[in-house]
């Protein structure tokens, strides 16, 4: 099996630190607008697998040339990448994962190329991160299980294994992608009608092994494709985990217009934006930088079975590996889109054509190989006539 990986960022690395180290894997490809960042990956892993590559993704001779040596490609570039790259696979007969990016509705576009890759005998499968993506895995294996399926909750959070004042919060991804998910409208399903409700509202505390209390509250993005997977649910939500008081302290700032986009202010003469000056002024409060950080997830899936309500609960506790120094987050995210790939190249998964997570990625098969990179996921059952 040939797998490239695009993109030589902190997940791209990961992606190919996992693939390196698979035995099924023959030859991994990093490529990268920079050569200089992928070779000096590529010199770290010290594999004869591994080989650097200089791929401008805006040049589609330059992408071409690199996604045609392999079987499947990982797309971990800027969301903004991901319909040019599904688009080229499907071109070539190329397979395609990538992280996820519902802004600007890039999956749902995507995912409207099934039928090209189908003629082209080709495997797509966007938003294959933590969330979306290991909570889309974790919600079609247990919908799986049920006779029907009503409800689905669902539980994330990457936070510092320490919380430090002010905020409790360490970023583990773009601080700017944060004030998105915190200002965006959150989609919920409510008594079986689609409802959005405001982002940092609908405070809930939660406990953990380790961790508590701890506040869950509603941000946007999380729900992804699954109410249109799952069309039937009464109740869908996503809720993001943090420190107490995490969610009060950020909408004082929204509510003072700190967070908006396209707000500026003249200071002195100059225009401002109040955005880009708190982000300036968070990124030394925020950096995680030698912390340890922690993921925490639970996927509640509610139904029948046998006459019976049943649910099946999912859960993830998993920290920064402090030997090799990748953050928990890095290594959720990266075991997931590297695992899924794998699996499209071992004919693990033969179907063809675009598909989200939850409707393609086998929940057992997945929960097995993470639990080979000690990343436990444990399930839980429950019911009652």
């Amino acid at each position: 099996m040939k797998v490239g990986v695009l993109g030589a960022g902190l997940m791209g690395k990961e992606i190919a630190r996992d693939l390196v180290l698979s035995k099924q894997v023959a030859k991994v490809g990093l490529g990268n607008i920079d050569l200089a960042d992928a070779t000096a990956i590529c010199n770290e892993f010290s594999s004869e697998k591994m080989t650097a590559y200089e791929v401008d993704a805006n040049n589609e001779k330059q992408l071409a040339n690199f996604m045609k040596q392999f079987d499947v490609v990982v797309n971990a570039l800027f969301y903004t990448f991901n319909k040019q790259v599904a688009t080229m696979g499907i071109k070539l007969g190329v397979s395609v994962v990538d992280l996820g990016g519902h802004i600007g509705n890039i999956t749902t576009e995507v995912l409207q190329l099934t039928e090209e890759a189908k003629e082209n005998n080709v495997t797509i499968i966007p938003d294959l991160g933590v969330a979306p993506g290991m909570i889309n895995i974790l919600s079609g294996y247990g919908a799986s299980k049920l006779d029907a399926v009503i409800d689905i909750k669902l539980y994330v959070g990457g936070i510092p294994a320490e919380p430090e004042a002010p905020l409790g919060y360490n970023h583990v991804f773009s601080m700017e992608g944060l004030f998105d998910h915190y200002t965006d409208p959150s989609f919920t399903i409510q008594q079986g009608e689609a409802v959005m409700v405001p982002s940092l509202s609908g405070i809930e505390t939660i406990y953990f092994e380790q961790f508590g209390p701890l506040e869950a509250f509603f941000t946007s993005g999380g729900t992804s494709t699954l109410s249109t997977s799952f069309p039937q649910l009464e109740t869908l939500t996503y809720k993001t985990i943090r420190y107490p008081g995490h969610a009060e302290k950020f909408q004082l700032l929204v509510d003072l217009g700190l967070t908006q986009r396209d707000t500026t202010v003249e200071l002195d003469g100059v225009e401002v934006s109040p955005r880009n000056v708190l982000l300036k002024v968070l990124d030394p409060i925020v950096t995680l930088g030698d912390k340890k950080d922690v993921v925490l997830l639970r996927v509640q899936v509610s139904g029948t079975k046998n006459n019976e309500s049943t649910t099946y609960t999912y859960e993830l506790i998993t920290f920064k590996d402090t030997a090799t120094n990748v953050t928990a987050m890095a290594r959720a995210t990266a075991n997931t889109a590297s695992i899924v790939a794998q699996m499209i190249g071992n004919k693990t998964i033969s179907k063809t054509g675009v598909y989200p997570p939850e409707q393609i990625v086998p929940g057992d098969v997945y929960i097995k190989e993470l639990e080979k990179r000690d990343v436990i996921i444990k399930e839980k059952a429950s019911n009652s006539r």
